[in-house]
């Protein structure tokens, strides 16, 4: 896919979660991996209102090199490339349930949500960890992503919401998706005793759909 066709995809996309509550306001950010760098949504900008020629680009050092300022979250998507070799997108969401597992003080911070569904495993990978809460745009937050990063395709920020890395745009846009709608199984059954996909089952499926 060319660099227009990514910029129209990336506005298609982003509106799309923008319409059904993924993000409100100007929250959330989204990026992209081209030949030459990447884009980015511009910072203070509304994933609803998005104009595919104003979207930041960064060059393969994320300087920023044409369009609109970037997110100040650049470390973050950053953090999650380098950690992630085959990632070829990144999507950071406020998403409302997501959201609501960060901010829970006794999930298991090393994988809060059990494997409930195949498609969650499927999309989102064995394990998505906790990091630890920095106040939004703290550049300090980037390591700490890193190192969870390498072990797992997302990571849900304490208090803060998700970040999903997926290996084209619209894996990563899925994987979102499919995290929030885990997070809403997940609370919904809390108070039960749901039946998990066993070890083997994981295995199964990551072998098969990897």
């Amino acid at each position: 896919m060319d660099e227009a066709a990514t910029r129209d995809l990336l506005v298609e996309l982003a509106r799309s979660l923008f319409d059904r509550g993924y993000s409100v306001g100007s929250a959330g950010n989204i990026s992209v991996r081209l030949d030459d760098g990447y884009l980015m949504t511009p910072t203070n900008s509304s994933l609803g209102r998005l104009a595919a020629g104003r979207l930041s680009k960064l060059d393969l050092g994320f300087r920023h090199v044409d369009g609109d300022a970037p997110s100040k979250e650049v470390f973050m998507h950053r953090a999650m490339y380098e950690s992630r070799p085959e990632a070829g997108a990144v999507v950071h969401l406020h998403s409302t349930m997501a959201t609501a597992v960060a901010c829970l003080p006794d999930v298991d911070a090393s994988n809060p949500i059990p494997p409930l569904t195949p498609y969650f495993v499927m999309r989102v990978g064995r394990t998505m960890p906790v990091v630890p809460y920095y106040r939004p745009g703290d550049a300090a937050m980037g390591p700490a992503i890193a190192a969870a990063a390498k072990e797992a395709r997302a990571v849900l920020l304490a208090n803060h919401g998700p970040v999903v890395s997926g290996k084209t745009l619209t894996d990563a846009v899925y994987a979102a998706e499919e995290l929030e709608e885990a997070a809403r199984l997940f609370l919904l059954l809390r108070a039960q005793s749901p039946r998990l996909l066993t070890p083997g089952q994981v295995e199964d499926l990551l072998a098969t759909f990897s």
